[in-house]
């Protein structure tokens, strides 16, 4: 939780940073849609990495049907 805190944090102050005249409201709305978007990009990354394992898995299993066939 803290560094959950401590990264909204760090988020707000580089907002206030960039943006001096917003208020807490609009800081935090910000932060919490780049989180949220950091968050969503991570999860089509698994996505695509949970793809690419089960079709190497699917690959492997074949291969290892295949010298299963040819050993006998």
């Amino acid at each position: 939780i803290r560094k959950a805190a401590d990264e909204v944090n760090r988020k707000i102050s580089a907002y206030q940073d960039r943006m001096p005249g917003k208020g807490m409201v609009e800081l935090l709305s910000f932060a919490a849609l780049n989180v949220c978007m950091a968050n969503l990009s991570l999860q089509d990354q698994l996505k695509e990495i949970a793809r690419e394992e089960k079709s190497l898995a699917e690959e492997l299993e074949g291969y290892l049907e295949n010298i299963d066939k040819n050993s006998r």
